[in-house]
């Protein structure tokens, strides 16, 4: 039979310097994506382009739509934990951002 006896937490708990990293790191995060963003509009609106790299650009602003709103759930969260919030409230927050982004964009997939 196992010791079930609680040892705390694994992991100390991050700094504000840590948390105001991580949340530098999600800005850039950002600035990175809308950079691809842009790249991949103009590839989609180029006259030159071929009807593959049309194709490629279209399914290439999909992910870049998908990997926005993961980049701004974690801008949520991290603004949160350095307002002070707890890790439980901020993923709360987070959770609750995806799920309202999930059910206003259901394509029925």
């Amino acid at each position: 039979m196992r010791n079930s006896k609680y040892n705390g937490p694994k992991f100390p708990p991050l700094t504000s310097k840590e948390i105001e990293d991580k949340y530098s790191e999600a800005l850039e995060e950002m600035e990175a994506v809308l950079e691809w963003k842009k790249e991949e509009e103009v590839k989609l609106n180029d006259k030159k382009s071929s009807s593959q790299k049309i194709g490629a650009a279209k399914r290439a602003l999909k992910k870049v739509a998908r990997r926005i709103d993961t980049v701004n759930g974690n801008l949520i969260y991290w603004n949160l934990r350095k307002e002070g919030k707890s890790h439980f409230h901020a993923g709360l927050e987070r959770a609750e951002y995806w799920d309202k982004l999930k059910n206003s964009n259901f394509d029925g997939d």
